[in-house]
């Protein structure tokens, strides 16, 4: 603001505190200056920037030297984020860069070229040529789908008598009544919510191919393949919960309503149970307000969400929070830009934790050898940041980008900290964050849920194929097969059409 020089006080005590007040204000608006200019680099990274977290290997080797130096090269050397050396004279492992052989199980079609009559004598001696063998090579060629029309032909018997009349029955149809088959509900299920092709697209497809479906059919088939599979469905939820350690977390979607003139903002969650319930469920929620996964008991990895805290503190419900080391990261990475020796300085700090994890990959640990090899060495990694963190957080500003990445770290210093005391926990919760990728793929296609009954249409289905998936299984053929089969199985049998079950009956399903 401006000030008339005529009106500045001539008392030397309240010029002073003039001068102090307008030099707090011009901190003040510097601060704020540097919030303003982190959130616009954040948003311009996130418009037009990459999206992997990625930092030159050579700057974090220059503080991770210091780090070693200080005192920590005997614990920390086997861990050093430099790039590994190459092998001399090239001799390490190379990726290839030829043509793969094509699966054997894909159908071949033999095509025979021979030589023509008057091609078989010798140029020279004009004898008959004799065939000593051929060369054989392979061409990968794509045939269109297509739709057919299956006709059931239910065959009546008659008493010549006029007793009776008996008609033979026919399967049960998935949809009562309805046109499509188990292969066609297939297709178009594992097109939308595995391939993320919205209904409007694939009614052009079909209309290409002389059929013309509606996308307000297809939804009402979708919504009856999901109310088919809800038993299977929360058999695969219960199974989740029973995990020793489960990861979770959320994403927004936009859903309509009637009631407004607007979409409004639902929730997808995503629960990843751990390796004896290897199951990938997501559930549909209207709003986010909701306490998280219910009779859930065991270590729960998620972000730093505050809904979670209250039931945390409820010892009650058997809930232990673990923390997320990526989410920590993520904070020190993007607050690079107002504090960059800091920031450096714990990223070298938690590469060196992910290279512990890293070697416990690469010898194949179970969890208890993996909890002995994080003693050995992630608990000395991480009481040095602790120590880090707790000297440098007095000189930083509060409320500057390094200062709540500190704040943030320190808070959740035990939940991120747990991870060393068991084997069987994950130091991040990347693992769920992965399972919510094509969540986040498909609502950019799709746009919006049309209701809340799509929602839970789509965590369904999507439930059944990330699972498949994380099998290795073809979705599509491991729905057919449900869509066919799961009306007329038994209850009590129903365990045997979860993923896992499934693939341990089918080692070798045949092609489609």
């Amino acid at each position: 603001m401006a000030i008339d020089p005529h009106q500045l006080p001539e008392d030397p005590g309240a010029l002073r505190q003039m001068v102090m007040s307008l030099l707090e204000e011009v901190e003040t608006k510097d601060r704020r200056l540097q919030q303003l200019q982190h959130w616009v680099e954040q948003l311009l990274r996130a418009r037009y920037g990459p999206r992997r977290e990625r930092v030159s290997e050579n700057q974090l080797f220059l503080f991770a030297v210091a780090l070693v130096s200080a005192g920590r090269a005997a614990a920390t050397e086997p861990a050093s984020p430099a790039a590994p050396e190459k092998a001399p004279g090239g001799a390490g492992k190379q990726k290839g860069h030829g043509r793969g052989a094509l699966p054997k199980s894909l159908r071949r079609q033999r095509v025979v070229h021979d030589l023509a009559e008057g091609q078989r004598q010798c140029p020279q001696c004009q004898g008959d040529l004799k065939r000593i063998g051929e060369e054989v090579s392979e061409r990968l060629e794509y045939v269109p789908a297509s739709l057919v029309v299956i006709q059931e032909a239910c065959q009546k018997y008659a008493c010549p008598k006029g007793c009776t009349v008996v008609t033979a029955g026919k399967p049960t149809a998935p949809v009562e009544k309805g046109l499509p088959g188990p292969g066609l509900l297939a297709q178009v299920a594992v097109s939308k919510y595995g391939d993320h092709l919205p209904l409007h697209r694939q009614e052009e497809i079909f209309r290409r191919q002389g059929v013309e479906l509606s996308r307000q059919t297809m939804c009402d088939w979708m919504r009856a393949c999901a109310d088919l599979v809800s038993p299977l469905y929360e058999l695969m939820k219960q199974q989740v919960l029973g995990s020793k350690a489960l990861q979770t977390d959320d994403t927004p979607v936009p859903v309509l309503d009637p009631e407004l003139p607007r979409t409004r903002t639902g929730r997808i969650w995503t629960y990843v149970g751990d390796d004896q319930h290897p199951y990938t469920v997501y559930d549909y929620t209207p709003t986010r307000s909701r306490d998280g996964p219910e009779e859930f008991r065991g270590y729960l990895q998620a972000d730093a969400y505050s809904g979670y805290d209250h039931f945390y503190k409820q010892a009650e419900r058997g809930i232990v929070e673990v923390a997320c080391w990526a989410h920590a990261r993520r904070k020190f990475f993007e607050a690079q830009s107002s504090d960059l020796m800091r920031s450096m300085v714990m990223l070298a700090y938690v590469r060196l934790l992910y290279d512990v994890e890293r070697e416990a990959d690469e010898r194949k640990l179970n969890g208890e050898a993996r909890r002995a090899l994080r003693q050995e060495k992630s608990q000395r990694i991480l009481d040095d940041i602790h120590a880090y963190l707790e000297q440098e957080q007095p000189r930083v500003l509060p409320k500057s980008p390094e200062g709540e990445a500190i704040a943030y770290t320190l808070s959740n210093w035990k939940a991120l900290t747990r991870y060393c005391d068991d084997g069987d926990l994950e130091i991040d919760n990347n693992g769920a964050e992965r399972s919510l990728r094509g969540v986040a793929v498909g609502r950019k296609n799709w746009m919006f849920y049309g209701s809340d009954h799509g929602g839970r249409t789509a965590a369904v289905l999507t439930s059944l194929i990330a699972t498949a998936k994380r099998f290795a299984l073809d979705p599509f053929a491991y729905l057919r097969d449900i869509f066919e089969r799961i009306s007329d199985h038994p209850q009590h049998r129903l365990a045997e059409l979860l993923p896992d079950q499934w693939k341990a009956g089918r080692p070798s399903p045949a092609p489609y």
